[in-house]
């Protein structure tokens, strides 16, 4: 390209030179023929960087005839000039022509390393997906383990009174046919020639038929059945509540206390044949969380607390708050924490569990649950006298903060 001629007279302004060299994007003053006039430093820059020679006739070059009449056209063009493969070059080119001159001024903006940013972004989000799905799964496989663990307790319990509401409606069968049975009597009697005469037929078929005994038990068999349903149901819809995960859920204000009976009753049976459970419990207000991650928290403690135990102990569930915190914590009477696996506590796959019982992830997941509602898990213990968890959380989430604001596990 031949050097660019002389800055025609009048078109631009010692204003308007001062004020090109003090932009700093690249802004380059060409003519009809696509020649330079004036480049401000910024175009230069742009030159040497992408071309090598710092000269703006090389940006222009960058720029195909239908590109540029495209930009003359629409006032505005982006597109790749360079497909290489390694180093591709997009450029973003406004063009704004003078109305009593064929000359224009032209603004060139490298928006490769921009769209690279972009693709790292969007790639970083798959990333960061990819990891929430992870969690997801792994919050769930480990809610699995846990009920795979309590199955047997959970199936007793509600075995239990499936069994007596069996039996009880072998038991309402024969009442009812006694009491059919009478009916039918007293349809005989009465329909009779003489039902007067025959009423003493009526006295001793109620006391063959043991009626008035019917009369005494039926209503307790009765309530002692609908108890026996209602506490079946109970323990689905425990189950159910407990083993909610998803990344749709949203906070919501949730009763703790309600939530930790809820997990109780899950794991009871494998505590009720060792524990004597004190409960120490203050009102709290409804806690914006999600109660089904909360509950998972419930849970890995309690487990803890019960296996904690080896023969017979205390768990001493108790609550309390201030005007910002609410706090739960679950104590027990076993054997305590040795001092030098208290910093590992909340690392995953830690364990001082024997071989079988335990995945080392409930302590390491319930911290992550917990850091996620912004609150902390505070531990006491001493070995042979026991341990002391307390979950502390806010009543009121902030609004979100920055993922990578995450604090590191704290000191037990």
């Amino acid at each position: 390209m031949s050097e660019p001629p002389a800055q025609p007279s009048g078109l631009w302004s010692d204003d308007a030179l001062w004020a090109a060299r003090a932009i700093q994007f690249p802004v380059l003053f060409l003519d009809a023929q696509r020649r330079v006039h004036q480049a401000n430093p910024a175009a230069q820059a742009l030159a040497a960087k992408l071309v090598g020679d710092g000269r703006a006739e090389s940006l222009v070059a960058l720029v195909s005839d239908e590109q540029w009449a495209a930009a003359l056209r629409d006032g505005y063009w982006k597109g790749i000039v360079r497909p290489d493969p390694q180093h591709p070059l997009a450029l973003e080119i406004h063009c704004g022509q003078s109305p009593d001159t064929d000359h224009c001024l032209m603004v060139v903006l490298d928006i490769s390393e921009r769209d690279e940013r972009q693709r790292q972004y969007a790639e970083l989000q798959r990333t960061v997906d990819r990891l929430a799905t992870a969690q997801e799964q792994l919050l769930r496989s480990e809610k699995m383990a846990s009920i795979g663990q309590l199955a047997a307790g959970v199936a007793h319990e509600i075995n239990n009174p499936i069994g007596y509401v069996g039996s009880n409606l072998g038991t309402l069968q024969d009442y009812s046919s006694a009491l059919l049975s009478l009916v039918e009597k007293y349809h005989e009697v009465l329909f009779s020639e003489n039902p007067q005469a025959r009423r003493q037929e009526i006295v001793q078929a109620r006391q063959q038929l043991d009626i008035d005994y019917i009369l005494g038990d039926l209503p307790n068999l009765l309530s002692e059945s609908r108890e026996g349903i209602e506490r079946v149901t109970k323990i689905v819809q425990d189950l159910k509540d407990f083993s909610r995960v998803g990344r749709d859920q949203k906070m919501q204000p949730a009763d703790l206390l309600q939530g930790l009976d809820s997990t109780l009753n899950i794991v009871w049976n494998d505590l009720k044949y060792k524990v004597r459970l004190e409960k120490h419990y203050t009102s709290l207000p409804l806690v914006e969380c999600l109660a089904s991650e909360i509950n998972q928290v419930f849970l890995n403690l309690l487990l803890n607390a019960g296996q904690a135990i080896e023969q017979r102990g205390t768990i001493v569930l108790a609550s309390g708050c201030d005007d910002e915190e609410v706090w739960i914590s679950v104590t027990d009477s076993g054997c305590g924490i040795p001092p030098e696996a208290m910093p590992h506590l909340f690392d995953p796959f830690f364990t001082t569990k024997p071989i079988g019982r335990g995945t080392g992830l409930g302590l390491a997941i319930s911290y992550s649950i917990v850091a996620k509602h912004h609150g902390r898990i505070e531990v006491t213990s001493k070995v042979g006298q026991g341990s002391t968890f307390r979950v502390v959380l806010p009543i009121r989430q902030e609004p979100a903060q920055d993922p990578s604001e995450t604090a590191s596990p704290p000191s037990a």
